[in-house]
């Protein structure tokens, strides 16, 4: 395995993690990735074209280490975030390898015929639970499926998702603090029985239900930082009402997840147009549905996207985020400050950021810098709102 390794290794560090955010202590690939590949490398090399398919695939190790060292031809591969699609594109036409791979939505396209699945195991359970669903719905009845990750993220229930859907479930040896499982023989499904996903919940304090797909974030459930944003305008001493803004009014949600902070907004604002963006092929779905079933589909425009990048310039009257403060498993703010000078370029001067973020994060001078000036409208023990006004 030593030796494979390292030709992975080496093919890895070519690649690139851009244009998805970079810093010197990131990098494109990890352990994970080389312990998937080479303990699928007799499989994949055996493997027919198309037979072989990733799903989580950051910024293309999986995917381009099967084809551009194993030799797989026509590989398929998922990616929910946009940008790790984007690299993995990035990569494959640096290498000369874009006629080998091929990117599909989660569904029986992508997994039609296929006999070896690399999976990089997403964080979030739902994610897994949808993920093993649709390998073992449409994949080969003789498909097997390696499933990899970081020894200190994973846990024992992700083997119990896995064994949910497959009659076969196994861990194998940790190695250079990775581990891969293994799953084969999934279990048949109940003939016109339902798909798990999207799922529906509803929370007291919303008039309407939300939608999730396995990957969006918060889920069916309406999020503590979320709540607190949306309580800011319903009355506090110093903050905007929802009343208090022009019922035609451009609402921007940046980061929108299932939804919620945009549908809430659509709905106080009855004449607005708004627009929602995530770079989560989940968020967007999920989204959609939440959208549609409130009564408001029409008048929320929905994009898969990379920040604000589907917003003209000046075109947002009121902007709502709540920024992840991590990329991948690594806490990094770096995401969110280029996600807030987004926000300087679509607002209109005069225009508002309502911002939500973990309270020990040190967002204010960066907001006051390249927006305008802040109130702080609510603060508890994790989560701090401001609204900053463009100036």
């Amino acid at each position: 395995m030593e030796a494979l390794a390292a030709r992975l290794d080496e093919f890895c560090a070519a690649l690139s993690r851009e244009p998805d955010f970079d810093a010197a202590e990131l990098q494109a690939y990890d352990t994970a990735d080389l312990h998937i590949l080479s303990a699928a490398a007799e499989r994949i090399r055996a493997a027919a074209p198309g037979a072989v398919v990733t799903i989580g695939d950051r910024h293309g190790a999986l995917t381009l280490g099967a084809a551009g060292v194993l030799g797989a031809e026509a590989v398929r591969c998922y990616q929910d975030p946009l940008l790790g699609e984007r690299a993995l594109a990035a990569n494959a036409e640096r290498l000369g390898l874009s006629d080998r791979v091929e990117s599909e939505p989660l569904g029986p396209e992508l997994l039609a015929g296929a006999e070896t699945v690399l999976v990089q195991l997403p964080r979030g359970l739902e994610a897994l639970d949808e993920i093993a669903w649709t390998i073992a719905r449409f994949a080969s009845p003789t498909v097997r499926v390696f499933a990899g990750g970081r020894v200190k993220h994973m846990t024992r229930a992700q083997n119990d998702v896995l064994g949910r859907y497959f009659g076969d479930v196994t861990a194998g040896l940790g190695w250079r603090k990775s581990r891969v499982l293994q799953a084969a023989e999934p279990l048949p499904t109940e003939p016109g029985s339902e798909p798990p996903f999207p799922k529906w919940g509803r929370d007291r304090e919303l008039s309407f239900g939300l939608a999730a797909f396995g990957a969006t974030f918060g889920g069916t459930k309406l999020d503590h930082g979320s709540r607190l944003l949306l309580d800011t305008f319903e009355g506090v001493p110093y903050g905007a009402r929802w009343a208090d803004f022009a019922p035609d009014a451009h609402v921007f949600d940046l980061g929108c997840g299932s939804g919620v902070l945009a549908v809430s907004a659509a709905l106080a604002l009855p004449a607005s147009r708004v627009i929602a963006s995530d770079q989560s092929d989940a968020a967007v779905r999920s989204a959609a549905l939440t959208a549609d079933a409130s009564g408001v589909g029409e008048r929320v425009a929905i994009h898969r996207a990379d920040g604000a990048e589907a917003v003209a310039d000046a075109w947002a009257d009121l902007v709502l985020l709540n920024p992840p403060f991590h990329t991948g498993a690594t806490v990094h703010t770096g995401v969110a400050h280029r996600l807030i000078r987004d926000c300087a370029r679509v607002l209109r001067p005069g225009g508002e950021l309502r911002i939500v973020f973990n309270s020990h994060l040190a967002y204010r001078p960066l907001l006051e810098r390249v927006i305008g000036p802040v109130t702080q409208l609510a603060r508890d023990a994790t989560f701090t709102v401001l609204a900053v006004t463009k100036r």
